[in-house]
This record gives C-alpha cells, sequence and structure tokens, in this order.
C-alpha cells in the first residue's frame, strides 16, 4: 500500500476505527511508555540503548536478537520493591527466566515463582536461594515435588487433592514439614484473553472455592498436620488493568480464611492475590504504576480483615511480565517488503511466530518502528510478519512505517521481554534468538543463538 492510499484508507477509517488509527503519526516518534527506560532516537535516526547503536547489536549478535535493558529490568524490581515494601514480591519466572535473570531479580531483593522442574533447575543454578523460591504448578510430578522438598523450597503451592496426598506421603517419607499455600479459584471473570484468565470455574487451575473443594483442601491439610499451612493463592488471570477483579478475589479468599478460622481456629498468615498486572504494548493500553497498585491492594485487604475480623495476612504478589516485559525489545531485519494488489503493505522479518507466538495465539497487539535509521516518507499501514509457513505468522498486525521501508532495515518491537522467548519454538527448524543484556554501554550475551547443530543435536534417527 503506497502513502496516498495509506492516507485514503486513514480517512475512511473514520468513527469506525481504533482511537490510534485516527491519530496524526509520527514514524519515527518513540512513546515512552513502550519502550525500556534507555532507549532513545540518535542524531543519525538509529535507535540506541544505554548507548549502544542496534546497528552495532545487529553487526555483532545478528538478528533476529532480543535486546535486554538490564538497568530497565533492574530498576523495575526496585519499584515494585519499593511500592511494595511490605510485601513478598516474587518475580513469576514463567514470563522469561535464564541464570542471568535469576541473578538480577535476587540481587534485586526479589523471590521467584517456579511452575516446573525445569524453572526450578535453573533457579538453583544461578544461586537463588530456595527458601526464596515459591513453586507453582496444576501437574507437579513425584520427582519435582522430591527436588522441591530436597532442595528446600520455601512453599509450594498446591493444586490438587492428588498433589496434596503425594506431598503428604513425600513429607512423611523424608521427615520434613513442607510449607504451602493452596490455590483458589475464585470464580473471577478478569477482563483479559480466554487462555490467559485463570480463576473462572471452567479451567484446570486450583481449587473451587464455590464448590467448596478449597476449605475441603483446607481442612485435610490441617487435619493430617503433616504439611504446614501457610495461607491461600490467588490469581485471576494475565495483562490485567482493572483493579477490581483483585477486590472481588481479595473478598473471596478472606471470607474463605474466616471460615477456615471459625471451623479449626486457625488464622493462616499468608495471603497471595497473585500477579497478571497489564503492560503497555500500544498506546492505547494504560497500566497502573506499581505504587498505585500497592496502594489499592492494601486497601483492599485492610478492608475485607476489618470486616472479616481478622488480622491483616503477610501480603505477597507475582509481577512476571510487569518487571521484564517492558525491558526487552526483539530487533529484526526486513527482508521482503510486498504491495499485495493495493490491499495492504506486509513488511516480512527474519523472525516471526517462532520467537513470538502471542500475536498468532491469543491475537495480542504490538508496536513496531524501523530502527535503524528516521525517515521523512509518508506513513502507510502496514503489517509486519515472520518467515514461517503460515498465514497466521504476524508479529504487529496493523502499524504506521514509513512508505520508503525497504529490505535491510531494522525493525524493532517493544514490550517483547514477557512470554516470547520462554514461548519460542523451533517451528520450520528455526534457531531460536539470542538474549542480549546491555547495560552502561556494554553489551552481553545471556542466552546464545541456537544453531543448526542444536537443532540436529536431539535427532538420532
Amino acid at each position: 500500500m503506497r502513502a496516498h492510499e495509506a492516507g485514503a484508507l486513514h480517512g475512511e477509517i473514520g468513527t469506525q476505527g481504533p482511537a490510534w488509527l485516527r491519530t496524526p503519526v509520527d514514524v519515527n516518534a518513540l512513546v515512552p511508555e513502550l519502550w525500556p527506560r534507555n532507549v532513545t532516537r540518535g542524531a543519525d535516526g538509529a535507535l540506541a540503548v544505554a548507548g549502544l547503536s542496534v546497528r552495532d547489536l545487529a553487526a555483532e549478535f545478528g538478528t533476529p536478537v532480543y535486546v535486554l535493558d538490564e538497568d530497565d529490568l533492574r530498576s523495575r524490581c526496585r519499584d515494585f520493591r519499593a511500592a511494595f515494601d511490605d510485601v513478598d514480591v516474587y518475580y513469576a519466572g514463567k514470563a522469561f527466566l535464564c541464570r542471568a535473570v535469576v541473578r538480577m531479580i535476587a540481587e534485586e531483593g526479589l523471590h521467584l515463582d517456579v511452575c516446573s522442574g525445569g524453572e526450578l533447575t535453573v533457579a538453583l543454578a544461578a544461586g537463588m536461594p530456595p527458601e526464596r523460591i515459591g513453586f507453582h504448578g496444576n501437574n507437579k510430578s513425584i520427582a519435582e515435588l522430591t527436588r522441591a522438598v530436597d532442595a528446600g523450597v520455601g512453599r509450594i503451592i498446591v493444586d490438587s487433592f492428588a498433589e496434596i496426598d503425594r506431598l503428604t506421603a513425600l513429607a512423611r517419607e523424608r521427615g520434613v514439614r513442607p510449607k504451602v499455600l493452596i490455590r483458589v479459584t475464585v470464580g473471577v471473570e478478569a477482563h483479559t484473553h480466554e487462555f490467559i484468565a485463570t480463576a473462572h470455574e471452567d479451567q484446570k487451575f486450583g481449587f473451587s472455592l464455590a464448590g467448596g473443594a478449597a476449605a475441603a483442601a483446607a481442612f485435610k491439610i490441617l487435619d493430617e498436620d503433616v504439611l504446614e499451612l501457610r495461607g491461600l493463592h490467588s490469581h485471576i488471570g494475565s495483562q490485567i488493568f482493572d483493579a477490581s477483579g483483585f477486590e472481588v478475589s481479595a473478598r473471596r479468599v478472606l471470607a474463605l480464611q474466616a471460615q477456615i478460622r471459625d471451623a479449626r481456629g486457625v488464622e493462616l498468615p499468608e495471603l497471595d492475590l497473585g500477579g497478571g498486572f497489564g503492560i503497555a504494548y500500544t498506546t492505547q493500553d494504560d497500566p497502573a504504576a506499581p505504587h498505585d497498585l500497592a496502594k489499592r491492594l492494601r486497601k483492599i485487604v485492610d478492608s475485607e480483615c476489618e470486616a472479616e475480623r481478622l488480622a491483616v495476612p503477610r501480603l505477597s504478589i507475582e509481577p512476571g511480565r510487569a518487571i521484564v516485559g517492558p525491558a526487552v525489545f526483539t530487533l529484526y531485519e526486513v527482508g521482503t517488503v510486498k504491495d499485495v494488489d493495493g490491499i495492504r503493505t506486509y513488511v516480512s522479518v527474519d523472525g516471526g511466530m517462532s520467537d513470538n507466538i502471542r500475536t498468532a495465539l491469543y491475537g495480542a497487539s504490538y508496536s513496531a518502528t524501523v530502527a535503524s535509521r528516521a525517515s521523512d516518507a509518508e506513513p502507510m499501514l502496514a503489517r509486519v510478519v515472520g518467515k514461517h509457513c503460515e498465514s497466521g505468522d504476524i508479529v504487529v498486525k496493523d502499524e504506521f512505517l514509513p512508505a520508503d521501508v525497504q529490505p535491510g532495515d531494522l525493525v524493532a518491537v517493544p514490550g517483547t521481554g514477557a512470554y516470547c522467548r520462554s514461548m519460542a519454538s523451533n517451528y520450520n527448524h528455526v534457531p531460536r534468538p539470542p538474549v542480549v543484556a546491555v547495560r552502561d554501554g556494554q553489551a552481553r550475551l545471556i542466552v546464545r543463538r541456537e544453531t543448526e547443530e542444536d537443532l540436529l543435536a536431539l535427532d538420532v534417527g
């Protein structure tokens, strides 16, 4: 689609299209909320992060490449620690985990949530103190539970009666008393995608509150007196901007706390309200700042505890996306620009759904910019797509790029720190990209690029 055609479409959208398509476009502008804090556009028009040009990063590490602004990630850790100064902040490792990131969040004083034996292995290998690790998962194996117990993991979030039985037998065998929380399904419909909403009744996680399973699980653990029941856990979903869901969740979970107290005379000392705090992927997203979240959650819990005549429990939260998501952008090289009969311009890059499945999987929205230069060309409405053999291989569904975008240009997509590398695949036998951390003008490789030799290494035929 040529510039004048994009302009025509821009006018035709009118009140029918989203607001961001009806506003003036500066293809060289960077919206601060979408980018790591140390990203700027230099005098030569190229993006730089912490003083390093993306041109130099691409030359040294190749593309695609995930670029992590280390100071940005660390500052987000500190923002959460400062806002939630009397709360245990658990980084949700499923968002993105490697040894270097574990060390960063540990050095910044955060705890860590893992949800598989593999994530636990990374955490322990990186030196995270096991007492600061929480272990999630709806189907933990006996081997995984054994590893967690033997390592001295600080808390295990139990998710089923079968898991309670497995863990109880293991604790008796080992002569230990693991600390546990009960994951409660509170029946809250979070305003998010169906696949990442986790508190409605019809899904695999947790014990139903409405059906009485959550209370029964608590009574079972207390009556058997083998596991140490520390509290309750609730997680209502991901990419959430509306705090009302947390209010309903806290009210219901604390009502269960009161029920347990009344039935067994025990006030549980901890409460985990989960994570799922949203970030800005486009200018239409308006995430809350950590201090606003802290103020709102404290008010909710204090009010409900007063109503139930409960002592305020020790709170914990689990931000993952909100810490690592905005700290990373993905850098691609353009290979093909294709105008399809005046319908749309497809800008094909050298990655795609193997390094970011979220657009194809969830219909997630992203932004993009030409990163290697500035342009005076008119904006055109484009679709950034990948190199994979799928028509749904879309990186950014709709974005204004300069009409002179061409092969060899670098394109950067912000907000890719969460669930991109961690959900990456080898679809079409494409090696997964590296992760490069940049700080104070220095770049270091923290996850290397896969090679074709890596792809062949597991093939024994």
